[in-house]
């Protein structure tokens, strides 16, 4: 694609050819570290094809179970200490 002065400038910017695209992805994946070239790129290939999540209320459970609070021993001994009486 051809350069254009910021005024002569669209404000849209037509896509390039195919060959001119691929050119594109090749030097910006040259430029990608190691990492990101492997794995990286494998797990968002992967993530890409992968359904969204439900945003359906039916989908998620009505009750969702409290999590259990354990109070240590000492933890008790300092509240009641301190007369905060924890049962």
């Amino acid at each position: 694609m051809t350069a254009l002065p910021p005024a002569a400038r669209p404000a849209y910017d037509d896509l390039g050819t195919l060959q001119e695209m691929h050119a594109d992805c090749r030097a910006a994946s040259a430029n990608l570290p190691a990492g990101a070239r492997g794995r990286d790129l494998e797990r968002a290939a992967r993530a890409a094809v992968r359904p969204a999540p439900s945003i359906l209320f039916a989908d998620y459970p009505a009750e969702q179970p409290k999590r259990g609070i354990e109070v240590s021993a000492a933890a008790q001994r300092l509240a009641n200490a301190l007369h905060l009486h924890l049962d």
